[in-house]
């Protein structure tokens, strides 16, 4: 097999080598290296020798028998699923394991539906920083990947049930962990966003004096400065950033960083990037620099809101672009008192790069969204901006699915305006750092940055957030600051980078009796409950009126209940199985099956109803005594509810909670 022996973690490639099972018990189920390499090509030559060292260290009177063992099962057959392997009952648990901070969200909203508040919010803070902030602002990938959503029609409302945990927790001030001794070493952090304060945060707790460089007057960077504060209260945003500033780190507000050879001749031992993507493009076409007054940068227009500069707009107004900025631009410029608010953008209306809730809540109040609409000029009058000039285009894609928009040849479509906001995208911005200090750059001048440890070409200086690839939501910024802190920690105790400490997991029964369980596994039936919002008169008024209200107590409970509890797995025992069938009967997914193992793509075919989700891998047990059949469940559609467990007599299935914690610098 092509990868055979290995398998990848962040991105990295890693051979492993299974342990006979007489042997489990001393070296566990297996051995495994880092081949620290991202290349496949590498890591296949790389691993041989790699296998034969780690094959040595295996204990036995019997050489061949040993080699015979780590042999893979009869060929062809999928052999028996590792679910001591960390990562496999991690990826069932599919909204976690889509979480970018890997966030434990059916843990959190089991403690919701216990009333535990605190203990929910302090869940989300140990994983992603901001639970406040990311529960009205989050990207929600969590939420395409539910489980719920292949039973019923939406997903729970997993983002706004982290809202919850930061509305309803009380002082939790005695529950936040207490800073170590300061241990000597000096980090610098350059931007105050959340990379920069994920990683201040997870460093401070060991003891790092971290120092917080940002050229606003506050913390919080493109969250403070591009999010409205009708979708991010300043209090909620403020609470936040202030939690891990109260942790000791040092601020130096109002400075912003012009020279990055300045700052590595200061005494820092390690140096962070994270100044997010701040520039805004720019659109050239006919008429621009006569408008320019009238022509407003998305981005840096919501700062000058944001920080008061700006308080009005036009009368009429165009906003160019798709994305989430376009949308806040609109639902802004409404605020400020435009009249009449169009969106324009290029692509159709499917593929818009907005958030689906983004979008429904600028047409829900009133914003029409024009599609498949170029912009050709501006229209200019004595002087003054008066209007913008359309090419209708429609999308064709070629056999490789690539996108081409091509003109309808309809009429140019006329739009009046007395504004503009541009909001086409955004790039980074790196002319503060000289070239010359051992920082390489790639394409789209980019500085560049292992994936892995988050580490630059200068092993001093690491980069995170947007300023690492590019724009993404605030949880990815999260997830990167852990990942940077522990190679910064690594870095300046001259440890290898790319032996990245392991997550934290448990694996505990809920059997509480012969049919009874420590989780309520009933599964409701109940629809997505809708988030209710303020009055539209009032909140088109209000820049500061937060839209959203959240939910109440009584119906967080109900949507808490919706939640499937997917990270209660079921573990089965093939040495108590009497092949009776009886979990077959009674799964009401028919996920189950009981058959006689085969290739992966016959035994996924050959299943009850067959496994056809590739991306989700089946569970297949040792081979069983009686009839050589082995048990196959298609993690795909398992409920989790348990009937299974309680219809076996013999307590071959047992539901088991399975707590995945991404690992930290601090953990």
């Amino acid at each position: 097999m092509e990868t055979k022996y290995l398998f990848k973690r962040y991105k990295t490639w890693w051979v492993k080598v299974a342990v006979p099972k007489d042997q489990r018990s001393e070296l566990g189920y297996d051995l495994r290296q880092s081949l620290k390499t991202h290349d496949l090509e590498e890591a296949k030559r790389l691993r041989w020798d790699v296998v034969e060292s780690l094959k040595s260290k295996i204990k036995s009177d019997d050489s061949d028998d040993i080699l015979e063992n780590l042999k893979d099962p009869v060929q062809g057959f999928v052999p028996p699923t590792d679910t001591a392997y960390n990562q496999y009952y991690h990826k069932v648990v599919d909204c976690q394991h889509a979480c970018p901070a890997h966030t434990p969200v059916p843990e959190y909203i089991r403690q919701i539906s216990q009333g535990n508040y605190n203990e929910a919010y302090m869940l989300n803070w140990e994983s992603n920083v901001f639970p406040g902030i990311l529960g009205r602002t989050c990207d929600r990938p969590c939420e395409p990947a539910c489980r719920r959503t292949r039973t019923h029609e939406k997903a729970v409302a997993i983002c706004r049930l982290k809202r919850v945990t930061y509305d309803y927790k009380d002082d939790i001030s005695s529950l936040m962990p207490v800073p170590e001794n300061h241990n000597g070493k000096k980090i610098g952090l350059i931007g105050g966003g959340p990379a920069s304060l994920t990683v201040a945060r997870d460093l401070a707790l060991i003891g790092y004096q971290c120092t917080l460089f940002e050229r606003d007057p506050k913390a919080g960077g493109l969250m403070r400065t591009n999010i409205p504060s009708f979708r991010l209260p300043e209090e909620v945003l403020d609470e936040e950033v202030n939690q891990v500033i109260d942790l000791g780190i040092k601020t130096e507000f109002n400075s912003e960083i012009k020279s990055m050879k300045k700052l590595l001749d200061k005494d820092f031992d390690a140096i962070f990037v994270g100044t997010g993507a701040p520039k805004g493009r720019d659109i050239r076409i006919e008429g621009r620099e006569e408008a320019n007054k009238n022509i407003h940068i998305g981005i840096d227009w919501l700062t000058s809101i944001a920080f008061e500069h700006t308080k009005s707009i036009g009368k009429k107004v165009i906003v160019l672009g798709g994305g989430n900025t376009a949308m806040d631009c609109c639902r802004t410029a409404i605020r400020l008192g435009a009249e009449e608010v169009k969106v324009t953008v290029r692509s159709p209306f499917d593929q818009m790069k907005a958030s689906e809730w983004e979008i429904e809540d600028a047409m829900g109040e009133g914003i029409p969204i024009h599609d498949n609409h170029v912009p050709k000029r501006f229209i200019i009058q004595d002087g003054k901006l008066v209007g913008m000039e359309f090419e209708k285009v429609e999308a064709v894609f070629d056999e490789s699915g690539k996108r081409s928009l091509v003109p309808t040849n309809d009429e140019p479509v006329i739009f009046e305006c007395d504004d503009v906001l541009v909001a086409i995208g955004q790039d980074n911005a790196f002319e503060w750092i000289e070239r010359d200090i051992g920082i390489e750059f790639g394409e789209w001048d980019m500085p560049i940055v292992d994936k892995v440890t988050f580490q630059s070409s200068n092993e001093k200086v690491f980069f995170g957030g947007d300023a690492a690839w590019g724009p993404e939501n605030i949880i990815w910024a999260a997830a990167h600051g852990h990942q940077a802190a522990i190679s910064i920690d690594s870095f300046c105790k001259n440890l290898d980078l790319y032996n990245r400490p392991e997550p934290k997991t448990t694996l505990i029964s809920q059997k509480m009796g012969v049919h009874e369980w420590s989780y309520d596994n009933d599964i409701s039936q109940a629809k997505r409950f809708l988030v209710p919002h303020a009055d539209k008169k009032d909140a088109l008024k209000d820049l500061k009126l937060e839209v959203e209200l959240g939910f109440d107590e009584v119906t967080a409970l109900e949507e808490a209940q919706r939640c499937l509890n997917c990270d209660v797995q079921t573990a089965f025992s093939e040495d108590l199985c009497i092949e009776c069938d009886a979990c077959v009967d009674i799964c009401p997914t028919d996920c189950i099956s009981f058959v006689h193992n085969d290739s992966e793509e016959n035994l996924r075919n050959k299943l009850r109803i067959p496994a056809v989700n590739l991306n989700q891998q089946i569970l297949v047990s040792e081979q069983l005594e009686q009839t050589s059949r082995v048990m196959v469940k298609d993690e795909d559609v398992c409920l989790h509810c348990g009937l299974c467990a309680e219809r076996c007599p013999t307590g071959a299935w047992d539901m088991q909670n399975f707590l995945y914690q991404e690992a930290k610098v601090y953990s």
